[in-house]
């Protein structure tokens, strides 16, 4: 039987835990260092031997433990009942995700972005197994939405464009943080509610649009069928 872990090795861990999630969404994988990581948690470099391994598995832990913060605060359907209108249901889903987009206090989406400016391959894997459930369900909802005639591929091209106008938020405040400007001149979100009106509102009608072409392709193909049946007959 495991022993039970002792308070202040509970205190270490969860010190170098905040401590790596801050270093490494500030500097990515390469530029954080583990003594930096050691100095801000106040424990030796040997600490993080000890609780994860070696740098490359507090990394991965960080992310995973920014992710659980980042969906406790902000759960993906956005406290909207399953059984609710599909319409309702969008509507938290597309409002969580710009709840966490636009938490400053939320680490994840700054480790994503370090990752993606420099990529290390360490959190393909866990991303892929950690965000399924998520990627299920956004799938799930817009099955409902657009209806049985709507290929898979457009499934995904909907799920895509709906999280692309929101996480493109991050992409804008990065920038400017960069450059200091909006000298791209996208337009400001100050009102993070009225924006995902917006998103929705956009969304649902070109799912609308994409249901109806699909319905008038199913339409052809059965003339079609129907006139090959006849015509062997």
């Amino acid at each position: 039987m495991k022993k039970p872990l002792r308070q202040d090795t509970i205190r270490t861990r969860s010190r170098l835990m905040t401590a790596a999630i801050a270093v490494f969404s500030e500097k990515g994988y390469r530029d954080a260092t583990v003594a930096e990581i050691s100095e801000r948690a106040g424990v030796n470099t040997a600490a993080i031997n000890y609780h994860f391994g070696d740098k490359e598995a507090l990394y991965r832990e960080s992310w995973r433990q920014a992710l659980k913060e980042a969906l406790k605060q902000h759960p993906p359907d956005g406290g909207v009942a399953v059984k609710a209108p599909a319409q309702e249901r969008l509507q938290g889903l597309v409002m969580a995700l710009l709840d966490r987009v636009h938490d400053e206090n939320n680490k994840y989406f700054a480790i994503v972005c370090q990752e993606l400016a420099n990529p290390t391959g360490l959190l393909e894997v866990m991303n892929r197994e950690e965000m399924a459930p998520i990627h299920h369900g956004i799938k799930a909802l817009l099955e409902v939405i657009l209806g049985p005639s709507v290929s898979e591929s457009e499934i995904g091209y909907c799920g895509m464009s709906i999280v692309s106008l929101c996480t493109i938020l991050l992409l804008i405040r990065r920038a400017e943080r960069l450059t200091g400007s909006n000298e791209e001149g996208f337009v400001k979100v100050a009102d993070i509610r009225g924006y995902a009106e917006y998103v929705v509102t956009f969304s649902l009608a070109g799912m609308a649009a994409v249901r109806t072409q699909a319905g008038k392709g199913a339409e052809t193909v059965a003339v079609k069928e129907r006139h090959e049946r006849q015509r062997n007959f």
